[in-house]
């Protein structure tokens, strides 16, 4: 996992970029989601919804992740926009060190 300092700047970069209703989409929603959740800010899951305190561990976060690739696999799961729920994959797999592709500012959602 990555250090909670790390996750604070790229939360804080992407954040700042996203800030503008203007400059916002479903991307950035999700991964914003995604990385207040994995600092323990959020009491719900932003994919699952499930409800708890604290900072996830990394079992929690895998499952989130886990429940991401079978809501962007399997559209009929899907209860929220596909970008979202990129967005919510791509900053929880980069948090977990699964990635090096990091949502933060300049990142745009893909096409």
């Amino acid at each position: 996992m990555r250090p909670q300092v790390d996750v604070e700047r790229a939360h804080d970069a992407l954040e700042a970029v996203a800030a503008a209703p203007q400059t916002q989409t479903q991307f950035s929603r999700g991964a914003l989601t995604g990385y207040v959740w994995a600092l323990g800010r959020g009491t719900s899951a932003p994919v699952t919804g499930s409800h708890r305190h604290g900072t996830p561990n990394l079992g929690q976060l895998t499952g989130e992740i886990d429940a991401s690739v079978m809501q962007l696999a399997d559209q009929t799961l899907r209860t929220v926009p596909r970008d979202y729920v990129q967005g919510v994959h791509d900053a929880l797999a980069w948090v977990c060190g699964y990635s090096d592709d990091q949502p933060s500012g300049g990142f745009t959602s893909p096409a």
